[in-house]
């Protein structure tokens, strides 16, 4: 188990104790893979952007400590997996996708096809015109009217 503690101040910013003693302020970890190993390797990085600790396996953690991690990280990650897209205005971009995600019934608009990422295997990503990303885990397993849409655009 890792020798590491964590805390939040007054304000609600984290707070670092390393193994040697060393308190870090405004902590903000950040995950090495997010989409493809959400569990994984995780970087603890102070406000001003320098990695101060690498954690290869984050379950190595002290319980406290990976509770923290994992609540701060909820409130700083926001990507809505599609589960399906009910319909878009127009086959050419710009066009507003009216999408079902695992957090709700969203529209967003789409300004190019650029904006569809493909990642490892069947993993895609879209950024919607105001820089929010949507994940489709696997486009293979969504069903076959939303595989339609995705192949117009892809």
């Amino acid at each position: 188990m890792l020798d590491l503690k964590m805390s939040r101040n007054s304000a609600g910013r984290l707070l670092l104790t390393t193994p040697d003693g060393e308190v870090h302020e405004g902590i903000v970890p950040v995950r090495a893979f997010p989409v493809n190993a959400p569990d994984g390797c995780l970087a603890l990085m102070s406000s001003d952007g320098k990695e101060l600790f690498w954690v290869e396996t984050p379950a190595e953690l002290p319980e406290d400590v990976f509770a923290l991690v994992q609540e701060e990280i909820s409130t700083r990650e926001l990507m809505p997996e599609i589960q399906r897209i009910a319909s878009v205005s127009t086959f050419s971009t710009p066009s507003t996708w009216s999408v079902i995600t695992d957090r709700g019934v969203t529209q967003f608009v789409l300004k190019g096809e650029e904006d569809i990422r493909r990642l490892i295997g069947s993993t895609l990503i879209i950024t919607d015109s105001h820089g929010l990303r949507f994940l489709i885990r696997d486009m293979l397993t969504i069903d076959k009217a939303s595989r339609k849409i995705l192949d117009r655009f892809l």
